[in-house]
């Protein structure tokens, strides 16, 4: 696979709760709003060949940089670098606020996934639809205590490897998540770049700790952590999609679909599409987006 030839227009910053936010906006300002959140270790770019289908169509579409990526900073040197779900679900309720958008649809992949499906559970009032790659993503810190790559982030000598190896264990990271993705070095450069924020490192591993459960997370979120670790129900209109080569660990739809209570539909996307579903099999996600908003 050749690097797509669509390039995202320039990246626009807003103040946003306690970050800057970078991202993108396509398609009309009038237009009715879908925001798409990227995972790690990826960025905007894995809705590169999605954001230009939507806004043709007529959608306004936010695609922002996660805080650690990109051009998204902290807006105080004193702020907590916190990876933990719910103070990125909070950094994406707030982009909305600044942006003045009352409800979107969401759609989002692995972290974005997640916090798509925090926001629909816990706002969703300010939610339309949904689209989550690999489904029912929200968990608690328990939850969290399974078997996972991310061990090595548990130790000093995996956080020291990561901020020196950070675009090499990606590009492993994006071969073992996508083993039928034959992405080339030109498309893994251009997202590797939000790599180089100076708080990603902190991000990343403050994340996968909290979720281990060896590192604390803030006491402002403890109230909303406390309602994720009930498993709540979503009751937006929701699609989930899941690719029949995703090497990356992820949970049975079976397991999940009682958790959307709304109107649900489940596919699977064929063709040796692997995690980063939305830049693999692009016209899949775009598809579901505009399908959601119908239901």
């Amino acid at each position: 696979m050749v690097a797509s030839r669509r390039e995202f227009g320039p990246v626009r910053q807003v103040d946003a709760g306690v970050v800057n936010v970078g991202y993108v906006e396509s398609g009309p300002a009038t237009g009715p709003a879908v925001i798409l959140l990227h995972g790690w270790p990826y960025d905007i770019h894995t809705y590169v060949d999605v954001a230009p289908v939507l806004a043709a169509k007529g959608y306004r579409v936010i695609v922002p940089y996660l805080r650690g990526y990109g051009t998204t900073r902290f807006l105080s040197s004193v702020t907590a670098r916190n990876g933990q779900p719910s103070a990125i679900a909070v950094d994406a309720i707030a982009l909305m606020d600044a942006l003045k958008i009352d409800k979107a649809v969401l759609g989002g992949c692995d972290w974005g996934a997640r916090t798509a499906g925090i926001m629909a559970a816990l706002w969703p009032a300010r939610c339309r639809g949904l689209v989550s790659v690999s489904g029912y993503l929200i968990g608690s810190q328990e939850a969290g205590k399974v078997p996972l790559a991310q061990f090595y982030f548990a130790t000093e000598r995996g956080r020291a490897g990561y901020e020196k190896y950070r675009r090499e264990f990606s590009k492993l990271i994006w071969q073992l998540a996508s083993p039928k993705w034959n992405f080339d070095d030109a498309t893994f450069d251009r997202s590797a770049a939000a790599f180089d924020n100076p708080d990603h490192v902190n991000i990343v591993i403050h994340n996968y700790r909290w979720r281990l459960g060896l590192a604390a997370g803030e006491p402002k979120f403890d109230e909303l952590e406390q309602r994720l670790a009930a498993a709540p129900t979503i009751s937006v209109p929701t699609i989930t999609l899941e690719g029949d080569a995703n090497g990356a660990p992820h949970p049975d739809p079976g397991a999940y679909a009682k958790k959307f209570t709304g109107r649900y539909a489940h596919r699977l996307i064929t063709g040796g599409v692997g995690h980063n579903l939305p830049q693999e099999a692009p016209k899949a996600f775009t598809d579901a987006i505009i399908d959601v908003d119908r239901f």
